[in-house]
């Protein structure tokens, strides 16, 4: 890679392997995390995603393989590049009895690049954007698990940051904490902040991020952007009629692999079935399809072509359900 590439990339890892004794955690991983991109990192419970962060963050040695962060190699150039970097792995730990803001207190104390003279105005600024000004001096005991994992993201922005690595950020929590933590995770992309998080919930992931890594089994499997992965998957057509088995006859000339769904809703005016059928390779374009369903006299009350979901692309990549219960 250029070092004009490089230099554009948050993380960059070239054959990145991790072993303990026989067994592969992490095989020849190489990764590219462009500046400012909001990156998911996904794959089952196995697949080496939380092994691969503890490399990143140099909190596991490497068997073989390079690591850049913000252009510094780890770990030999740690002590230059780990200061910029924030982190949230395996869920946030404080002392329950102490209150949010005296938790950020002592871990800043501990951080030996922390200036005391100007601590305490850190601790409210990232209580407060996290949005925890309002509790900053309850018992973190006392913390709804949305509110633990936003003071775990607080801990990691007391200093100046380029680069925050959060290891599934919302896992375990309700709604509303997923929806606190997401719309964070937004604000701090918009100011510049890379994101690289690994994530169980493939909806918030849809929502957040711009770019994607799927590892299956220790290998990564599948790496870009979202729309590009997207995009790599089967695509389908639908078409809402009330000639379902018309419609699927006029599919199956095409080549076309499809089943009849059950209507997605029914009210007053509609009770049409929605028939879908995969895009087979070769197969016409969208108008060809409307134009013979026509001429074949299926009356033809809607028509899409729609790609493939998030969801679709990480089966057929890993050949697992996505697993929400690390």
């Amino acid at each position: 890679m250029t070092e004009a590439a490089s230099s554009s990339l948050a993380i960059e890892t070239h054959g990145l392997t991790k072993s303990f004794g026989k067994q592969i955690a992490v095989d020849d991983l190489s990764l590219a995390v462009p500046r400012g991109a909001v990156f998911g990192f996904l794959g089952p419970n196995g697949s080496g995603k939380t092994t691969t962060i503890r490399m990143l963050l140099g909190l596991a040695a490497a068997s073989a393989g390079e690591i850049r962060l913000l252009g510094s190699e780890i770990p030999t150039q740690s002590r230059s590049a780990l200061p910029r970097v924030g982190a949230l792995v395996e869920g946030p730990a404080f002392y329950p009895f102490l209150s949010g803001s005296a938790n950020l207190r002592r871990f800043d104390s501990a951080d030996r690049h922390a200036t005391s003279t100007t601590r305490t105005a850190r601790v409210d600024a990232a209580l407060d954007r996290v949005g925890l000004t309002s509790a900053a001096n309850k018992p973190a005991h006392a913390y709804s698990l949305g509110m633990k994992q936003r003071l775990g993201i607080a801990n990691a922005l007391l200093q100046p940051r380029d680069l925050l690595i959060l290891d599934e950020p919302s896992n375990g929590l309700d709604p509303q904490g997923t929806r606190e933590v997401r719309n964070l995770i937004r604000s701090l992309a918009d100011d510049g902040t890379t994101i690289f998080l690994s994530s169980h919930l493939l909806a918030e992931v849809e929502q957040i991020c711009s770019h994607i890594a799927v590892m299956s089994a220790g290998r990564l499997v599948a790496q870009g952007t979202l729309d590009e992965l997207r995009a790599a998957g089967i695509a389908r057509v639908e078409v809402r009629t009330p000639d379902a088995r018309l419609a699927q006859e006029v599919f199956s000339r095409f080549t076309l692999v499809g089943d009849v769904a059950e209507p997605s809703f029914h009210d007053s005016t509609t009770a049409d079935p929605l028939v879908t059928a995969q895009l087979a390779q070769g197969s016409p374009a969208s108008e060809d399809i409307v134009a013979a369903l026509v001429d074949a006299g299926v009356r033809v009350r809607g028509f899409a072509v729609v790609g493939a979901s998030l969801e679709e692309r990480f089966v057929a990549l890993t050949g697992e359900g996505f697993d929400v219960a690390q």
